[in-house]
């Protein structure tokens, strides 16, 4: 089974309602599957589905989803591949798309997402830690640990020392 690339997938998380959500074309063609058979899996089993697991995107979501895209098409080229809004599934709903779709990739591909979602907060709780007081004081030490590199490659001359030149 190929290895699924991370950035790849790091690149098809979006922000949406103020969470990171995944849209299911991007899902699909991570299980190696049409968006429709997604659709379908998760229409069967939809009580496993609660709105914190799965979001329909409404016309200005799907906007601002449109707009996260680094290359985006123009709104008419790509209306017409969709009859139906997307779904949008957050990291418990596609914690929930393996019990939905069983297959080998599925469970590889799940497992692979979950990763990144847990870096990515992870990530996020470092950013939090870290007051601005904590990062000045950083900052503040990185600074200095400069000065003496450079003072050790590029030592000061004394102030008495004659100098050597035309005058």
């Amino acid at each position: 089974m190929e290895k699924i690339g991370t950035t790849k997938i790091e690149k098809m998380i979006y922000v949406i309602r103020d969470q990171k959500v995944m849209i299911d074309s991007d899902l699909a063609e991570l299980y190696q599957v049409e968006t429709k058979v997604l659709n379908q899996a998760v229409k069967r089993n939809l009580e496993r589905f609660p709105p914190d697991f799965m979001l329909i995107c409404n016309f200005d979501e799907l906007a601002d989803l449109r707009s996260q895209f680094v290359t985006a098409n123009p709104a008419s080229a790509w209306n017409y591949k969709r009859r139906t809004l997307p779904m949008l599934f957050t990291e418990g709903g596609i914690a929930m798309l393996s019990t939905a779709l069983s297959s080998e990739r599925a469970i590889q591909v799940n497992i692979s997402i979950i990763r990144i979602f847990i870096k990515l907060r992870s990530f996020l709780a470092m950013e939090k830690t870290h007051t601005d007081k904590t990062t000045h004081k950083l900052f503040k030490i990185v600074f200095e640990r400069m000065d003496a590199i450079e003072e050790q490659i590029n030592p000061k001359l004394p102030a008495n020392r004659k100098k050597i030149g035309l005058k």
